[in-house]
């Protein structure tokens, strides 16, 4: 009796030793209507903001903790938010041109996450991860907060992007140095809100 006891104990260590622990994370699926992207560049003269619609994503959890992600971002919702009419207009024709984000060439952007660190234990993150725009994939860094309700995940994150790591270079004083004032500078911010559901 004692030997089949063991017999038990040991095939239970066992099974608890080469269970995939990947079994265990749970995708999320992003709400694209409840989530979008804030965008604000700024120049020598003021700023311009707006917002961008997420086309698809997912969060990935173990249980209360974020471990992946993937998110697709629909450049052609690009909206100006600042300014109306003729001149919103004029900024957003720019601003899908090649000149800036080649929308017509580059309809989506994408984000990977390679990397998530918790920070605190009131859901603060560290995320890194793979940035791709104009089809030109760079790794960046930004923190982020997360909320998980077991059925819903929440996550707020702050963003600081160099635009001349993927070819955008126009009004860039590190290119154009006799621009003066109708400079553009070289890093824009965004501000992203998810929210997530099982």
């Amino acid at each position: 009796m004692k030997n089949l006891t063991f017999l038990f104990f040991f095939a239970a260590i066992l099974g608890l030793a080469f269970t995939n622990p990947s079994s265990s994370v749970v995708s999320f699926n992003v709400d694209t209507t409840a989530s979008f992207v804030k965008w604000t560049a700024y120049k020598v003269t003021g700023k311009h903001f707006g917002k961008v619609k997420l086309q698809s994503g997912s969060l990935k959890m173990n249980k209360t903790k974020l471990v992946g992600g993937t998110f697709v971002v629909d450049m052609t919702t690009l909206a100006i938010e600042d300014i109306q009419g003729e001149y919103a207009d004029k900024l957003k024709g720019h601003l899908m041109s090649d000149d800036f984000f080649s929308v017509e060439k580059n309809k989506t952007a994408t984000f990977e996450i390679t990397k998530a660190t918790a920070t605190d234990k009131m859901g603060g993150y560290k995320v890194d991860g793979n940035l791709t725009i104009k089809g030109i994939t760079k790794p960046i860094s930004f923190t982020s907060k997360i909320t998980n309700d077991g059925a819903k995940v929440s996550s707020t994150s702050t963003i600081k992007i160099d635009r001349t790591n993927y070819d955008i270079k126009y009004g860039s004083k590190k290119f154009f140095e006799s621009i003066g004032d109708k400079a553009i500078y070289d890093e824009f911010d965004l501000e992203v809100t998810l929210v997530a559901n099982k």
